[in-house]
């Protein structure tokens, strides 16, 4: 599949995602402290033309290690990542900056390391995966399987990234329930 250009609310960061009070718990909290901005905007004075209703999109994850290819689980203190809300379509560079503005205005967390992040995936295959984020390498071995019977092989890099799309909040649902969009770049062999 060909993944369209996208537009999200991004934050960058390093350090196991696990750790009590660390960096990444306070990235997601920014995202999504900026998305509300955007969707509740129709009850302020902001109107973002073509605004409508919508449901905040889940939260995603671009993750990659320094001289590791994909992931490797048993070191999640080297990860580096770049956690993210995808934008509605209508939500341009000038509104993202208006939600920022707002959101930082508000007794959330400092809002400054957000920004407005375009991706173009390209050729990309992903699978769901059933279970705790540990067990993810049994699915990237399954898709790698996939790949390498379709002409196809894995083209991370520094710019093509491990995307993961949590469909569960892992806070409220069990690990052997939740349910995680994996999506990796391809290119043909």
């Amino acid at each position: 599949m060909t993944v369209p250009k996208a537009n999200y609310i991004a934050v960058r960061g390093q350090g196991d995602p696990n750790e009590e009070g660390g960096a990444y718990k306070a990235a997601v909290g920014v995202v999504y402290a900026v998305a509300y901005a955007i969707k509740m905007s129709k009850m302020g004075d902001r109107r973002i033309e073509g605004h409508f209703d919508f449901v905040v999109p889940p939260l995603e994850g671009f993750w990659w290690q320094e001289g590791v290819r994909g992931v490797d689980s048993a070191h999640k203190d080297s990860f580096q990542w770049i956690s993210v809300i995808r934008l509605p379509y209508f939500a341009a560079r000038e509104d993202f900056g208006w939600a920022l503005e707002t959101a930082s205005k508000k007794k959330t967390p400092d809002c400054s390391a957000a920004e407005f992040l375009t991706v173009d995936e390209g050729p990309c295959v992903q699978m769901m995966h059933l279970g705790p984020y540990d067990d993810e390498p049994a699915s990237v071995a399954r898709m790698d399987a996939y790949l390498a019977e379709n002409g196809c092989e894995n083209d991370l890099s520094g710019t093509r990234l491990h995307h993961e799309i949590y469909l569960t909040d892992a806070c409220k649902v069990a690990p052997e329930k939740w349910k995680t969009v994996i999506r990796h770049p391809i290119r043909k062999v």
